[in-house]
This record gives structure tokens, sequence and C-alpha cells, in this order.
């Protein structure tokens, strides 16, 4: 049997061939950093807390993920700030935005239950089952649901990045970033986002359609019409 010998990679023996490689390896490096460094420049005064966050007609939640078809602690922490947001009055609307790509998963439902049961009533809820990554929910917030306003909620390691993928489908955005246990899936979500950036700067310039558009969707604007009907509050009397 034949022994197979590796080779170590050979460096350059002159000083001109050294700094062209250390030439090469600074290029490689700032051309990595370039989409993270626009996400940074994009978002740079768009992040808030639920505390400080301007009042918006909708606020907009990325799915996440479900276990045994309930949202995953990640997704949980998301929607929880939505039903805050809501609770304190600086949202009107929740559009939930995720994936229902086969029948046996379906985000936004799972989402929507989630809400109902922590106070946000099913009126003011509206469901894009196919945001199938956060591009395809920022373009279809805009182009399918009318939204040109709205407030993101997602973790802080994701979030830089759906305000700059919404801010270049036109919506303009402010991010709430939720806490995240740092976990193991918050390392493999802070690691993604590495690489998640380059083709965010790819979609922000290009800005293909997204995997699937449809028609003009009404949901918000009846959900916000429902919020606004004087019988549907408290004690509220339509005038005569």
């Amino acid at each position: 049997m034949r022994s197979v010998t590796l080779r170590r990679p050979r460096l350059p023996r002159t000083r001109r061939g050294q700094r062209r490689l250390v030439q090469a390896v600074m290029a490689g490096c700032v051309l990595a950093l370039l989409p993270a460094t626009w996400m940074y420049t994009v978002t740079g005064d768009r992040l808030r807390t639920t505390a400080d966050v301007p009042r918006t007609d909708v606020a907009v939640v990325f799915g996440a993920g479900l276990w045994d078809g309930e949202p995953s602690p990640y997704l949980a922490h998301r929607l929880d700030a939505a039903a805050k947001l809501y609770r304190q009055g600086r949202v009107e609307v929740v559009l939930v935005t995720g994936d229902n790509s086969r029948e046996d998963y379906d985000e936004p439902d799972a989402m929507r239950g989630y809400l109902t049961r922590h106070g946000v009533p099913d009126g003011r809820i509206v469901s894009d089952y196919a945001g199938f990554d956060t591009w395809d929910s920022c373009v279809r917030a805009k182009r399918i649901f009318g939204v040109d306003e709205a407030v993101l909620i997602s973790q802080g390691f994701h979030i830089r990045r759906a305000v700059a993928l919404c801010e270049a489908a036109g919506v303009a955005s402010y991010g709430v970033g939720v806490d995240a246990v740092h976990d193991v899936t918050w390392y493999y979500g802070g690691t993604r986002e590495i690489f998640a950036a380059g083709k965010a700067a790819l979609d922000a310039a290009f800005r293909p359609d997204p995997r699937f558009l449809g028609p003009r969707e009404p949901g918000v604007e009846r959900a916000l019409a429902w919020a606004e009907d004087p019988l549907r509050q408290p004690g509220g009397r339509r005038r005569p």
C-alpha cells in the first residue's frame, strides 16, 4: 500500500512575494467585512428597545422555527416583545411572517396562536405564509401588504440585517433586538450572520423578487381599520 505524503503549501520566499501575500490576505479580509460594515452603517440609528421605540402602526415578527408545532424559545421571545408593544399601545397590528412551505409546518399560524394567548386580538394579527427568508419577508411586507413603516422584531444577532433589508425594500424600519440566552443556538446565529451579510448585500443591491410574490393582500389595511373601529374598543360606541 502506497503512502501519501501531504505537502505543506509553500510560502513566498522573497520580500515582494511575502508583501503580495499579506496584501491579498488584507484585501480578502476587507472584502469579507464590507457587507457587515454596510449593515452597521445603514442601521446605526435605527435600533431601539421596547421601552423607547417610536409608535408605529405595524410590527413585523420574523419566524424562527417551531418545536412540536409551537414557537421555539427564540421565536417566543420575539412574540413576547410584539405582545408587549401592543399592550403598551406602541403598535396596532402585528404582521407575522414565516415558512408554510409544507402542510405539516406552519410558522405564521403558530405565531398567531401564541399572540392571541398573550393578549393580542386575532383581528390585529396578519399572517404572511411565504416569508421564507428575511429578504422575502421585507419585500412582501412592502409589495403585498402595503407596509411603508414598521417596527421589526428579532434577536440581536439578526436585527441589523432585518432592518437593512427592509430599508432596501422600501420599508422605513426601526429594529427591536430581543434578549436571548447565549447558548449554542445564539452562537450559531451570530456566526451565520457573518455569511448571511454577504447575501443580504447582494439582495439589497440587485433586489430580486421573492420566491413567491402573488397578488396584493388587504390584511394590514383591514386590521388597522379593525383597530380604529370604536365598537372594537372597550366601552366604545359607533357614532349615530
